[in-house]
């Protein structure tokens, strides 16, 4: 006897649907940042020179300020080897950038190369007032000179940054490695940089310059 065989009906099979693309979540858009400037303008020891990277004091300036509540950007205007001469070369620049405050780095390559005492309080005084007839405000950092330049001409290159601070109003650090210089860790090898724990040093001399000029 035949007997016949229904087979059983399959079960229908569904194409899978097409992988909708799940959008990446947008990344929030960083604007250009607004905030005023602080330049930091000089030579190598401003630019910081033989330290590690982040690690030069425009760098602990920036850290200082925004640990206490002061919302304005750093900017590293240091370039080494610089004189006062170059500073005023490169000075329609930062002008340029429209600076509330710079803080005014430059004689020591001028003092190592022997150059005239009054070229460089010349220079100075240049950008001093370049900026200062911009409406910016400065402060003067000094610096000083080994002694085996002799203390006549040591002495009257130091002299530049009190006369030049007393002449235009403005707030002067007369050394800016005091604390830094001499120190055991502070200074590099050449006895003339800072190293990176030296550098933190230089921005707290600085530190208190520039909050007084932006409480103004």
């Amino acid at each position: 006897m035949n007997r016949s065989v229904s087979s059983a009906p399959k079960a229908a099979v569904e194409a899978p649907s097409p992988a909708v693309p799940v959008a990446a979540p947008a990344k929030a858009e960083v604007g250009p940042d607004t905030r005023p400037l602080v330049v930091c303008f000089g030579d190598s020891l401003t630019a910081g020179y033989g330290a590690d990277p982040g690690q030069s004091y425009p760098d602990f300036l920036q850290k200082d300020l925004d640990r206490d509540g002061y919302r304005y950007r750093v900017v590293n205007e240091g370039i080494s080897g610089n004189t006062t001469k170059d500073g005023v070369d490169r000075l329609a620049g930062i002008i340029r950038m429209k600076p509330a405050v710079v803080v005014l780095e430059f004689g020591g390559n001028d003092g190592l190369r022997g150059l005239k005492v009054q070229t460089t309080r010349t220079n100075l005084a240049t950008m001093i007032e370049g900026l200062q007839k911009a409406g910016i405000k400065v402060v003067i950092a000094g610096i000083t000179l080994p002694p085996d330049y002799g203390p006549d001409y040591v002495n009257a290159f130091t002299a530049n940054y009190p006369a030049l601070g007393k002449k235009y109003q403005a707030p002067v650090l007369p050394f800016l490695l005091k604390d830094v210089y001499g120190v055991d860790g502070m200074m590099q090898a050449d006895k003339t940089h800072a190293t990176d724990q030296g550098n933190e040093v230089v921005a707290k001399n600085v530190l208190p310059l520039v909050e007084a000029l932006l409480r103004r």
